[in-house]
């Protein structure tokens, strides 16, 4: 079944929103609590100093998704790199999305980006699968000044309305980041694919992250294919 990490900086209050929870409900989730240490501080001095306060709040948060009648297995991590840690879970763990929480209520309406180097095939299989029998509307959204590249859109959307969605297509051909942060208005949360790592996402930092301090609502990302990942994967 199709699993998702949902990454939480536990002692810093972090919380899942109710929305987020109920559109999680069609798949596994693992719960990473995780907690950023100064460069000087050993992980182990901070699991002595830490781990039970962080592990009630994980308790918390599991807890959350059992009342709203779903499930979630739970990790902990003290750590340096925030980044590689969450790749590391991902991939020990088989996650098919992470998510970037963000504040929402229930999700009606789901974004769907597919921009640049994206795999349009797994993002239209995840999303099928998320949101399965319920009555979300999809918005596949495309930027790109090429009118040629709509077929993107269109066999996106073919695969999407076979799975019984209900799907619109939207082209836009402004600046990519920005047309899609203008797209998001009116949706409830973002699905997007994992692109690789490039100088732009080290200075200005992963575009999901960006998506959903823009947005404010969750953001889930699509893996790559493992081949992908594994050449240039991060290690702890």
């Amino acid at each position: 079944m199709t699993r998702v990490l949902v990454s939480l900086a536990i002692l810093e209050g972090d919380t899942v929103s109710p929305g987020l929870i109920d559109l999680l409900g069609t798949v596994d989730v693992t719960v990473l609590g995780y907690h950023v240490l100064p460069e000087q501080t050993p992980p182990d001095q901070a699991r002595l100093q830490y781990e039970d306060r962080a592990n009630e709040a994980l308790d918390d948060v599991a807890e959350e998704f059992a009342t709203a009648g779903g499930a979630a297995e739970r990790r902990l991590v003290f750590t340096h790199d925030r980044r590689q840690s969450i790749q590391r879970v991902a991939r020990e763990i088989g996650a098919d999305a992470f998510a970037v929480t963000g504040a929402t209520g229930p999700v009606e309406r789901l974004l769907v980006p597919v921009i640049g180097d994206v795999a349009v095939d797994r993002i239209t299989a995840f999303v099928t699968e998320l949101i399965g029998d319920r009555d979300i509307e999809v918005t596949l959204f495309f930027a790109s000044e090429d009118e040629a590249e709509q077929t993107v859109l269109d066999e996106g959307a073919t695969v999407l309305r076979e799975a019984g969605l209900d799907v619109e297509t939207v082209h836009a051909t402004g600046a990519p980041f920005d047309s899609l942060v203008d797209a998001a208005v009116g949706h409830d949360a973002v699905v997007m694919g994992e692109r690789a790592p490039s100088l732009k996402s080290l200075l200005f930092g992963d575009e999901a992250d960006r998506v959903a301090t823009e947005t404010v609502g969750p953001v889930l990302v699509v893996r790559r294919e493992n081949e992908e990942r594994d050449s240039d994967a991060d290690t702890e």
